[in-house]
C-alpha cells in the first residue's frame, strides 16, 4: 500500500524519547498531557482555550495522548484535532435544548452499566476511563471521574441479565474504552460474554487505535481472534489522524480477523466539508475499516459550538453519492433526543411516488422512472 496519504507525525513535541519509549502504551498513557501548563509547553492558546481549561474542569477532564497530541497545529486554535481535545470556553455555555443525557441511556439500564434499549442488543458500559477524552463526549456525565455523576456498572448483575435474557444476541461493549483494560481483563469479560450460548456476536466501541495506536499489540490480536465473531466499531473524525501508526494499528486488527466499521461525529470546523468527508472515508477504506455511521453531534450540554446545521449533513451525504465507492459513503444518523435511537437521515432522492410508480433522481440531477407492479404475483 502507498504511503502517499500517510504520514507518522512522531517525536514531534517529545524529540529527545527513545524510540522504544514512544512505541510503548504504557509510555503513552503515563505522558499524557493533562494540565494548561503542559498544553502551554508546546502550544500558544487563545484565550477561549485558556479560559475552558481553567473553567470546564469538573465537566469532563482533559488528558491528550502525545501521539494524538502530534497532530495539533500549535498556533492555530481553528486546528480540527485542537478542537476534538482541548476544552474551550464555551463548554461552560449551555443551551436550552441540551441533556446530560441526551441519548436517554440512564432510562433504559436494567442494571447499573448495561443499557438496554433495542430489542436485541445491548449496550455494555464497562469503564469511564478513555486514553483522551473528545470535548464532545455524549457520556462526559460519567466519563473521565471528574463529573458528579459516577459509572457505577454493577457486573455480577449485568452478566446475570445477559444469561436470562435470550433475545439478546448482541453485546456493544463501551464505555469509557475498553481496550485500555489489560490483555488479561480484556479476555475474562470476553470469555464471559462469549459462554452465553444466545450472544451471537460481540462489537467494542474504541477510539484507542486513533488515540493510542500503540495499544494494538500482536498479543492483544492473537487474543481477540479467539472471540469471532468479534467486530470493533473505531471512532476516527478527520483524516489527519489516520497516521501511519493508525493504518499499522488498524492491519494488525484487519490481519486478526476483525471487521471494522468507523464512526464519526459530524462537527463544526473539524470534518463539516464534503472534501474532508471524502478524504476521511477513502482513507478508512485504505485502511480496511468501512465509513458506517456519521453522527449528527448529540446535544450534550456545553457542545453548540461544535455542532452544525442537519442540513450540512445531508449536503455531504449528497457530495459523496455518485462521487466516491457506496463502500466509502457512511449512514448520517441522528440519535433520537432523550433516548429514541439511531434514526437514518438521508437527502431526498424521490421525486414523485404514486399508484404508476416512483420517479427518483440520481447524483447528477437526472430523473428516472420505475414503474408499479402491473400485475399481480402469480401464487405459488
Amino acid at each position: 500500500m502507498s504511503d502517499i496519504n500517510f504520514k507518522s507525525h512522531a517525536p514531534g513535541f517529545w524529540p529527545d524519547t527513545p524510540q522504544e519509549d514512544w512505541d510503548n502504551h504504557v509510555w503513552q498513557l503515563k505522558n499524557r498531557v493533562t494540565t494548561l501548563e503542559g498544553l502551554e509547553k508546546h502550544l500558544n492558546l487563545s484565550e477561549e482555550e485558556r479560559s475552558g481549561v481553567l473553567l470546564s474542569g469538573k465537566k469532563l477532564a482533559m488528558s491528550i495522548t502525545p501521539h494524538f497530541f502530534n497532530l495539533i497545529d500549535k498556533d492555530d486554535p481553528s486546528c480540527p484535532i485542537r478542537r476534538q481535545v482541548i476544552p474551550r470556553i464555551e463548554e461552560t455555555l449551555t443551551d436550552p435544548a441540551e441533556m446530560s443525557d441526551p441519548c436517554g441511556e440512564d432510562s433504559h439500564m436494567p442494571v447499573p452499566g448495561l443499557v438496554h434499549r433495542y430489542p436485541d442488543r445491548v449496550l455494555f458500559l464497562v469503564t469511564d476511563r478513555c486514553a483522551s477524552y473528545c470535548r464532545y463526549c455524549t457520556r462526559s456525565r460519567v466519563v473521565s471521574g471528574v463529573s458528579e455523576q459516577k459509572l457505577e456498572t454493577q457486573w455480577e448483575a449485568a452478566f446475570e441479565y445477559l444469561e436470562k435474557t435470550s433475545e439478546v444476541r448482541d453485546v456493544l461493549i463501551s464505555g469509557g474504552d475498553a481496550l485500555l483494560f489489560s490483555d488479561a481483563r480484556l479476555e475474562r469479560l470476553l470469555s464471559r460474554l462469549h459462554a452465553i450460548p444466545h450472544i451471537q456476536f460481540i462489537r467494542i466501541g474504541s477510539r484507542i487505535p486513533i488515540f493510542l495506536p500503540q495499544r494494538i499489540t500482536p498479543a492483544l490480536c492473537d487474543m481477540l481472534k479467539k472471540y469471532h465473531p468479534l467486530f470493533i466499531s473505531i471512532h476516527t473524525n478527520h483524516p489527519k489522524e489516520l497516521t501511519t501508526e493508525v493504518r499499522d494499528a488498524l492491519g494488525r486488527l484487519a490481519d486478526a480477523g476483525v471487521p471494522m466499521g468507523n464512526q464519526s461525529v459530524l462537527l463544526n470546523g473539524v470534518n463539516d466539508t464534503v472534501e474532508v468527508q471524502k478524504e476521511l472515508c477513502q482513507k478508512l477504506l485504505m485502511c480496511r475499516a468501512r465509513p458506517y455511521y456519521l453522527y449528527q453531534c448529540d446535544l450534550i450540554e456545553g457542545s453548540a459550538h461544535l455542532r452544525t446545521s442537519i442540513q450540512k449533513g445531508i449536503n455531504i451525504i449528497e457530495g459523496l453519492r455518485g462521487h466516491t465507492s457506496g463502500y466509502a459513503i457512511p449512514q448520517y444518523v441522528i440519535d433520537g433526543p432523550g433516548g429514541g435511537g439511531k434514526i437514518p437521515i438521508n437527502p431526498d432522492y424521490v421525486v414523485k411516488h404514486d399508484d404508476g410508480g416512483i420517479t427518483l433522481r440520481n447524483y447528477e440531477g437526472k430523473k428516472f422512472h420505475y414503474p408499479a407492479v402491473s400485475h399481480s404475483p402469480i401464487d405459488h
